[in-house]
């Protein structure tokens, strides 16, 4: 049977969103451990702080992110 080419397809697409909170919390430590590597971050209490305050920042981008999609 021949296809009706005169009728267009519809293709549905799902649309992937950002999981911005793994995605910006993957980089964040990526970043520590290049810097804990090269020995660049040499205190410990350093090291927890940023790690601390880059959580929080993913975190409030993910709130923010999910505000405004309007979900």
């Amino acid at each position: 049977m021949p296809r009706d080419l005169d009728r267009p397809q519809r293709v549905r697409r799902r649309v992937h969103r950002t999981d911005w909170m793994a995605l910006l919390s993957g980089v964040l430590f990526i970043v520590l451990g290049i810097l804990t590597v090269t020995r660049t971050i040499r205190e410990p209490l350093v090291l927890v702080g940023v790690t601390v305050l880059g959580l929080a920042f993913a975190g409030l981008v993910a709130i923010v992110a999910r505000v405004v999609r309007g979900k």
